[in-house]
C-alpha cells in the first residue's frame, strides 16, 4: 500500500518549480529577432513598390516615313493594286494543247498567236467539207448545162415540158447542195480557227496555267482539263482598289488628288487621283471601293501588290506630291536640351536621351535627319521632368 502511494505520488506535477532564466531569454531573441526580419521585408517591399509606382507615366510614338503631302491627308485607306483589264484566255475549241509561244512576264500584242491545239481532225474535217464543195459545184455546172438544154428542146417541140420542169428542179436542189457544202467548208474553217489561241489585247502574260500536253476545253469540261491557257494583263490599266470606310466616303470627290504608297516599296511614292467610287457598299465591311488611278508609275507597279492610299485635302501641295518619304516625328517629341535637339526612347524603364538633328517642318511633324531609325518608338509630350536615367512606364 506503501508502494502504490510513493508510485502515485511521483506521476504529481510540480507545479512550484520554476522556468530556468537562461531559457527564457533564448526565447525573447528569438521572437525579437522574428519580428525585425519581417519589419525588414515589409519596409523593402513598402520601397521597392513606391520606386516602382514612382515611375513617370509616359505615351510612346514611332518615327516613321512620311511624305511632305501626308501632312495635308485627310485620311488614309489600304488596298491593292488592280488591272482594270484582264483576261484568263482560254481555247473555243476543245483538244490537246501542242504549241505554247508565251511564259510569265512575256509582252504580248493584239491577235497575236498564244498557242495552238491539235488539228489533225479539224483539218481532215475541213478537207472533207472542200472536196464535197467542189463535187457539187462540178454537178451544178451539169445540171445548168442539162437545164438550158432541155429548155431548148421545147422551143423545136422535141422535148416535153416536164422534162424541162425535172431539169429545173434538179438545178435547184444541186445549187441548195452548194450553199450546204459552202457552209459546212465555213463551219470546219471555223473550227479550225478555234484551235489557235490569240491574244485578246496587247498586253503582258500574269500566269501560265496550262503546260504542252494537257487537254485544253471550254469552262474545263473535263476533270483533267484545263480552261484557261494563260492570263494575260494591260499593264497600263493598273489602278488601286481600296475599301474606304462608310463614315469617310463623303470626303471623297472624283478627280481628287491622292499619293499611293507600295508595302513593297515604302521609300517610293505615286501621285494619283479618284477615278471611280463604285456606287455600291459591302455590306459585311461597312466600306465602299474606290479606285485610285496612278498618275505615273514604273516597271514596279505589279498587280495584286498591297497599298495604302493617302487621300489630300483640296488646298495640298500638288508640287511636293511624289516626293520621296522623310523620317519624321511629332514636334511634342522633340526638346531642346543644352542647344540641342533630343528625344528619349525607353530602356529598361528608364528614359535614355538621344540627340538627333533636325530638319523640314510639316505641320505637327519635324523631319529626322539623323540619330533615329524607321519604327524607333520614343516619348511623346516631353516635360520637364523627363531627364536621362528617369524611371518611367509606358501607357
Amino acid at each position: 500500500m506503501e508502494t502504490k502511494n510513493s508510485d502515485l505520488s511521483s506521476l504529481r506535477i510540480n507545479r512550484t518549480e520554476k522556468t530556468e532564466p537562461g531559457k527564457s531569454k533564448r526565447n525573447i531573441t528569438v521572437i525579437t529577432t522574428i519580428i525585425i526580419v519581417l519589419a525588414a521585408c515589409i519596409f523593402g517591399y513598402n520601397l521597392v513598390s513606391s520606386a516602382l509606382n514612382s515611375a513617370i507615366e509616359v505615351k510612346l510614338t514611332t518615327a516613321t516615313l512620311q511624305t511632305p503631302a501626308q501632312s495635308s491627308a485627310i485620311f488614309t485607306a489600304s488596298g491593292y493594286v488592280v488591272a482594270q483589264r484582264k483576261a484568263a484566255v482560254a481555247s473555243k475549241g476543245t483538244g490537246r494543247l501542242v504549241y505554247l509561244g508565251v511564259v510569265e512576264g512575256d509582252k504580248v500584242r493584239k491577235d497575236q498567236i498564244i498557242a495552238r491545239l491539235e488539228d489533225s481532225d479539224v483539218r481532215a474535217q475541213l478537207d472533207e467539207a472542200k472536196a464535197n464543195l467542189e463535187l457539187q459545184e462540178s454537178s451544178l455546172k451539169d445540171a445548168g448545162n442539162n437545164y438550158e438544154r432541155q429548155k431548148a428542146l421545147l422551143k423545136t417541140g422535141s422535148a416535153s415540158q416536164s422534162s424541162v420542169d425535172a431539169a429545173e428542179s434538179n438545178y435547184k436542189h444541186v445549187l441548195a447542195s452548194i450553199n450546204v457544202a459552202k457552209a459546212q467548208v465555213q463551219a470546219a474553217e471555223v473550227a479550225l480557227e478555234n484551235t489557235i489561241i490569240r491574244a485578246p489585247f496587247t498586253g503582258t502574260v500574269l500566269t501560265k496555267d496550262a503546260d504542252v500536253g494537257e487537254i485544253v476545253a471550254p469552262l474545263a469540261a473535263g476533270v483533267n482539263s484545263k480552261a484557261a491557257v494563260v492570263t494575260i494583263a494591260d499593264m497600263s490599266s493598273l489602278q488601286v482598289e481600296a475599301n474606304v470606310s462608310e463614315s469617310n466616303i463623303e470626303k471623297i470627290s472624283f478627280e481628287q488628288e491622292s499619293e499611293i504608297i507600295l508595302d513593297a516599296y515604302p521609300g517610293q511614292s505615286y501621285a494619283g487621283y479618284v477615278a471611280k467610287v463604285v456606287p455600291t457598299a459591302d455590306r459585311t465591311k461597312a466600306t465602299v471601293l474606290v479606285k485610285v488611278g496612278f498618275k505615273n508609275y514604273d516597271a514596279r507597279v505589279l498587280p495584286e501588290m498591297s497599298a495604302k492610299v493617302m487621300f489630300l485635302s483640296k488646298d495640298s501641295n500638288k508640287p511636293a506630291m511624289g516626293q520621296q518619304p522623310l523620317l519624321v516625328v511629332p514636334s511634342t517629341a522633340i526638346i531642346n536640351r543644352n542647344g540641342k535637339h533630343v528625344v528619349f526612347i525607353v530602356k529598361n524603364n528608364e528614359a535614355v536621351q538621344v540627340q538627333v538633328t533636325t530638319g523640314q517642318q510639316f505641320d505637327s511633324f519635324i523631319e529626322i535627319k539623323s540619330g533615329l531609325k524607321n519604327g524607333d518608338q520614343i516619348i511623346d509630350n516631353i516635360t520637364d521632368k523627363i531627364k536621362d536615367g528617369t524611371k518611367v512606364k509606358a501607357s
